[in-house]
């Protein structure tokens, strides 16, 4: 799943995401979804969400167990 799609995500839920400041070079950042931020139900960018350590980047990829 590629974290373009609000169904997908939930709170508790494992992914990558990239950080605003790493937008240029796609740097991925893991970690457990706590909020999401993004209203719509879809976004071309992937959708937007901060993580339990607080950081705030767009979803690129929703890991699976």
């Amino acid at each position: 799943m590629n974290g373009q799609n609000r169904k997908d995500l939930s709170p508790g839920t494992s992914v990558d995401i990239v950080l605003k400041a790493d937008q240029r070079t796609g740097k991925l950042t893991s970690g457990i979804v706590k909020d999401i931020l993004t209203k719509s139900s879809f976004h071309p960018h992937g959708i937007k969400v901060r993580l339990t350590d607080g950081q705030v980047g767009r979803v690129q990829a929703i890991k699976t167990k």
